[in-house]
């Protein structure tokens, strides 16, 4: 049931998935169902749901990704992190959250899945302070674009850039952005099944 759903909604987006990729999407929303019981990862309970709601609304903005190395900050159980690394082989994830129980479940899907391109790790996003820079910085879990960037500014590269995934946009929080920063692209996002608004920000720091 869930596997032909999958079928439907990743035509609807049209991206293609190999079996081993459809499998691990699969597996991820078993995994999330199961530990969600006690772990309370996500409101979201049912998994045909949880297909639509996290599945498909992470896979929604994989198109818009440029580079190689990204990091989701606040990334909860690996959202959108675990999907768009299912779906990105050749990209590099690094998960962030200051749950050990989020992190525990991230490693364990890692395992079970056999995921080779994600790491998570356990900090709160303003103590983490990498060698490495990254490509894009992802969220989908902020309250706002405003505090978004500022206790991320520190991640990306100079020719990085964050990618905000947003529910409806509200004028006020679009005109609460940082001086120095400015938004470079505006997606709507189409994930199939969903009648809410769907919006992915592209922001880069300007100066």
């Amino acid at each position: 049931m869930l596997a032909a759903q999958l079928d439907t909604y990743l035509a609807e987006i049209e991206m293609s998935a190999t079996p081993k990729q459809k499998q691990q999407l699969l597996d991820f929303v078993a995994m999330l169902a199961k530990w969600n019981k006690a772990y309370n990862l996500t409101s979201v309970r049912d998994p045909e749901q949880m297909l639509i709601r996290h599945i498909m609304d992470s896979l929604a903005a994989s198109r818009y990704l440029v580079g190689d190395r990204f990091i989701d900050v606040g990334t909860g159980p690996g959202l959108p992190g675990i999907p768009l690394a299912i779906m990105n082989p050749d990209k590099q994830f690094v998960l962030l959250d200051s749950l050990g129980k989020r992190i525990r479940f991230q490693k364990q899907v890692q395992f079970e899945l056999g995921i080779e391109n994600i790491t998570s790790i356990e900090s709160r996003v303003e103590a983490y302070q990498p060698q490495d820079k990254f490509d894009g910085v992802l969220s989908r879990a902020f309250a706002s674009i405003e505090d978004m960037l500022h206790w991320c500014q520190h991640l990306p590269k100079s020719s990085g850039c964050f990618y905000a995934l947003k529910g409806q946009l509200s004028d006020e929080e679009m005109a609460q952005l940082p001086d120095n920063f400015s938004v470079t692209d505006v997606f709507e996002l189409k994930v199939p099944r969903l009648d809410e608004q769907r919006h992915l920000l592209r922001v880069v720091k300007t100066q």
